[in-house]
């Protein structure tokens, strides 16, 4: 039996913290005077992760050589030195493992822990005899009521993935459903590379919409969406065309309450700028009859249905036409306002949409093959609407591996100015110096945005996405200073 074992980083957030701080101070408590545990330690490259990595070393030694429990046992200790998130190292060591000549088809696999990922790991491995060890979480529960910490007194559950196929493939059995493209569309409401698509959230049946649509088109298509980890374009393509009717279903909802507005205030259009398109098309209207209106979705083609229809016709051909118009205002006025654009031109859309494809290809290759590229990232806090990922079946996606962050990088990358303690020394100003050149990417005071979603953890962080290329140079430049001053010190000596 093999076991392997790969550090998981789960930390609890620093408002948490602050909250229960405040709450103590309001009971009058008295706050221990010792430095408070900052649980962002729990990083790859901190001095906390190189102690820990000692201590699981000694561990799995005593274990091996004193517990007879562990006598046949071969343990793969993978830490924080190696780069990588711990669920998917244990998911290459996986797949090296089945390429080995001499491999059992029928070996077992078990991985621990609560991150619903594991589930679409798990079933990208199309491995028979796949289980996952899960914690019982109990949802609602009283806060005072006290926290189970020792494993003999938790519930423990265990899934067991070939069961689960079972019943996505009874769900789906009249398609002949592959796996491959249920593991995709859960990509679609979001996860940790992609913010979630405009109103597509899963407590608002997002799921169940993905599902139904992939129903109705995939007889038409010839083929599937997710093909072992790489995108078929030219079908996802048609996926999304079809999704795409989500959008006008979800705002159709909106422009009832705009009429229902109009009403009350007697403008024809609530929102000026889509009056003033409206306008314009209009007037365009007029100097070229026999051009064909963008807006309008129910123009006659003919002089006789003019005349027949008469002026009912015209009335529903100008509310399509208002429909149209402040539908696209609508999602002119998202880009805006979420994204900070001031032209929302045809060439910022094509980039949209191949930037949220080229997110869904990397994150297929991750899952299923490993890192594509250890530079990538969604350059964007937000995702663009489903009406506007068009286009894509000829996009060329290509990416540069690169080379992952070294620790001292990461840590760059990843902490808050408040966490600087956990950085050496001679970094540290970098966080807080007003002359530092990365300065921008540690602002005290920021804005967060629901976006849509409940929970405050949730919520969308509005800081700088941090420039590779800017934090390595000043990763190499401080090693410079760090090796020339080594220099100095051993010519002295």
């Amino acid at each position: 039996m093999s076991v392997c074992l790969s550090v998981f980083v789960v930390r609890s957030s620093a408002k948490e913290a602050e909250e229960k701080i405040k709450k103590a101070l309001d009971k009058g408590e008295v706050l221990p005077t010792e430095a408070r545990f900052d649980s962002n330690c729990i990083t790859p490259g901190t001095d906390f992760m190189a102690r820990l990595q000692e201590q699981l070393k000694y561990f799995v030694h005593n274990k091996l050589s004193n517990d007879k429990l562990w006598q046949n046992v071969r343990v793969y200790l993978s830490g924080h030195e190696t780069p990588g998130e711990g669920e998917h190292k244990i998911m290459e060591f996986i797949r090296s493992e089945n390429s080995q000549s001499g491999h059992d088809p029928n070996t077992r696999h078990c991985l621990y822990g609560l991150d619903a990922d594991l589930i679409m790991l798990g079933l990208t491995s199309h491995e028979p005899n796949f289980s996952l060890l899960r914690e019982e979480v109990r949802f609602g529960g009283k806060k005072s009521q006290k926290r189970i910490t020792a494993p003999e007194e938790t519930t423990f559950h265990l899934l067991h993935l070939s069961l689960m196929r079972e019943y996505i493939d009874y769900e789906f059995s009249a398609l002949k459903f592959l796996e491959n493209d249920w593991i995709l569309m859960g990509f679609l409401v979001g996860n940790d590379f992609i913010p979630h698509l405009p109103h597509l959230h899963i407590n608002h049946d997002a799921l169940p919409l993905l599902y139904k649509t992939y129903i109705s088109v995939l007889p038409s298509l010839g083929g599937y969406l997710n093909e072992n980890g790489n995108l078929n374009l030219r079908n996802f393509e048609r996926y999304m065309e079809k999704l795409a009717e989500f959008d006008r279903e979800h705002f159709s909802e909106v422009f009832v309450d705009l009429k229902w507005f109009e009403s009350k205030v007697g403008n024809k259009y609530l929102n000026e700028a889509a009056g003033l398109a409206a306008e314009k098309e209009a007037a365009s209207k007029d100097t070229n009859k026999n051009e064909d209106s963008a807006l309008s979705l129910a123009a006659l083609t003919s002089s006789e249905q003019v005349i027949g229809e008469g002026k009912g016709a015209d009335e529903e051909e100008e509310e399509d036409d208002m429909f149209e118009t402040e539908f696209r205002q609508y999602k002119r006025t998202y880009y805006m306002t979420k994204m900070g654009v001031d032209v929302v031109s045809d060439e910022f859309l094509a980039k949209q949409a191949k930037c949220y494809v080229e997110g869904i290809q990397w994150i297929l290759h991750y899952y299923y093959h490993g890192v594509q590229s250890w530079s990538w990232y969604y350059p964007f806090h937000y995702a663009p609407f489903l009406s506007d990922i068009r286009n894509i079946s000829e996009l060329k996606l290509t990416f540069d591996l690169g080379k992952p962050f070294m620790p001292f990088q990461q840590l760059l990358a990843v902490l808050p100015a408040a966490s600087m303690e956990l950085l050496p020394e001679c970094y540290r100003h970098l966080m807080t110096s007003e002359r530092s050149p990365i300065i921008e990417y540690y602002p005290l005071d920021f804005k967060t945005d629901l976006n849509g979603k409940q929970q405050e953890w949730e919520a969308v962080v509005l800081i700088p996405f941090i420039d590779e290329v800017q934090t390595g140079d000043i990763y190499v430049f401080l090693r410079l200073i760090l090796l020339l001053t080594k220099r100095r010190v051993l010519e002295t000596v």
